[in-house]
């Protein structure tokens, strides 16, 4: 068992104990971030007197092979270590000698770790949003290419007035622009350095902690020793921008699902991205939508996990803080997969642009267009309300849609429906005469899709 305390022990810890303390089996996945650290930590201490320029060199030399090696498989992280700072310690020791045993100087675990959790969730900030975007891209194009792909626009899943599925799909491209604001917010608070903080009270020796912060890419060093060493806000936070990015990919899952169904049939999946029955020969079924829904709930798992940890912890460090990376790294990964598989499918998906128009259509999406029809022509609002209510009804009665009934027929319910009723109510004329900003008319949607495209350049 190796570890980097032990001197005022009299005995070895239990090796259930040991076990059940150890966290190398998971945060193993920080050794760039660990290694990365110490080598700004020995170029500032080196900068700073406390370790002579030979000491520096061979820790750098040192501490850049252990990471070549891990990287090219000619070294593998060993469990007999505590944690993943223990490893890189006393690899690097065995490898150097005593000038390893300087690295630590100034430095404590807890500042340390809480610098490879925050240098790791913030290169997967950057990760994230660039999924977001390269998803954006795709919602674009399949924008760009159905301005005037006619389908209903829903409330309360009940057909309620014709859009496009340019418009619709533009509702998530707008979700997605909050989703990636929130993540640059979170790296812009976060983006100060813990190391140097020590245990939690600093130390004597003259570190200059903003040189190691500017070393590492940060803003500034944390401004509270104890503070940095017991901060998990930037994990939480994280935790909850990624709960939000999984709400809006498992609505997008829902309605992908809902359209993929024999009774909507508005979308074919890629025989890529579905799956069939091991009993039933009809059946293909959407599986990526299904399981991006399901795993959503492994993400908010994750973040009410984290929230209750955190919760009851006196400052400043306590090991219970140790809980943060098991289900952030779970979550972290879920989502990005969540992300890549969605976005795949949907870049292959086809619309079946026949089908949503003809839905529209049958779905009395225009009823509303009739009623403003009849308004126009002086019929106070709710008697046109009342109107079109029975003309609704008498077409469900004879099985055809407004468009369909005859003039004669039309007439029939109100004397005031003539010959351009028509064209009043057609999907074309429904949709073009919204114009209003974030509506689904063309004009608009050109100039939405031109502000994306310079909003994605960016």
């Amino acid at each position: 068992m190796a570890q980097l305390w032990g001197g005022r022990f009299t005995k070895e810890t239990d090796r259930d104990v040991y076990l059940f303390n150890a966290s190398i089996s998971f945060d193993k996945r920080l050794y760039r971030q660990d290694i990365e650290g110490s080598i700004a930590h020995a170029v500032m201490l080196e900068k700073q007197g406390i370790l002579t320029t030979e000491e520096k060199d061979a820790i750098v030399k040192g501490l850049s092979t252990i990471r070549s090696r891990l990287e090219d498989g000619s070294l593998t992280i060993s469990d007999e270590y505590e944690d993943i700072h223990s490893f890189v310690e006393s690899t690097l020791t065995g490898m150097i000698g005593d000038a390893g045993k300087k690295l630590h100087t100034g430095r404590s675990r807890n500042d340390q770790v809480a610098l490879d959790m925050k240098m790791y969730v913030r290169g997967e900030i950057i990760e994230i949003e660039g999924l977001l975007k390269e998803f954006q891209k795709i919602l674009l194009r399949i924008m760009e290419e159905n301005l005037e792909t006619y389908m209903p626009g829903f409330t309360h899943l009940q057909k309620a007035q014709p859009v496009t599925l340019a418009h619709h799909m533009g509702a998530y491209f707008e979700m997605f622009v909050r989703d990636r604001s929130r993540l640059k917010d979170i790296y812009e608070r976060m983006n100060t350095c813990p190391l140097g903080a020590g245990a939690l009270a600093g130390t004597t020796y003259p570190l200059d902690r903003a040189y190691s912060a500017s070393l590492l890419g940060f803003e500034s060093p944390t401004r509270n020793s104890m503070d940095s060493v017991s901060d998990r806000d930037y994990v939480i936070e994280l935790l909850s921008a990624m709960s939000t990015i999984m709400m809006h990919l498992s609505r997008f899952s829902e309605e992908i699902i809902i359209w993929n169904s024999n009774e909507y049939g508005f979308v074919e999946i890629d025989d890529a991205y579905s799956t069939g029955s091991s009993i039933m020969p009809q059946k293909k079924n959407p599986d990526i939508a299904e399981l991006v829904r399901g795993k959503t709930g492994r993400v908010y798992g994750a973040l009410m996990g984290m929230l209750t940890t955190m919760k009851g912890l006196p400052l400043a460090y306590n090991k219970d803080m140790q809980e943060d990376k098991e289900g952030t790294f779970d979550a972290i990964d879920t989502t990005k997969e969540c992300l890549i598989m969605f976005m795949q499918m949907m870049d292959s998906m086809k619309f079946r642009k026949d089908v949503m128009e003809r839905s529209a259509a049958k779905g009395f999406t225009n009823a509303t267009d009739a009623a403003d029809y009849l308004v126009k022509r002086g019929v106070p609002f709710r008697d046109a309300h009342g109107i079109i209510g029975r003309l609704v009804l008498e077409c469900i009665e004879k099985g055809k849609s407004i468009d369909e009934m005859s003039l004669e027929e039309l007439k029939s319910i109100s004397e005031v429906f003539d010959a351009d009723i028509y064209e009043a109510v057609s999907l074309k004329t429904c949709v073009e005469k919204r114009l209003t900003e974030g509506a689904p008319g063309m004009a608009v949607m050109k100039k939405v899709i031109a502000e994306y495209k310079e909003y994605l350049e960016k």
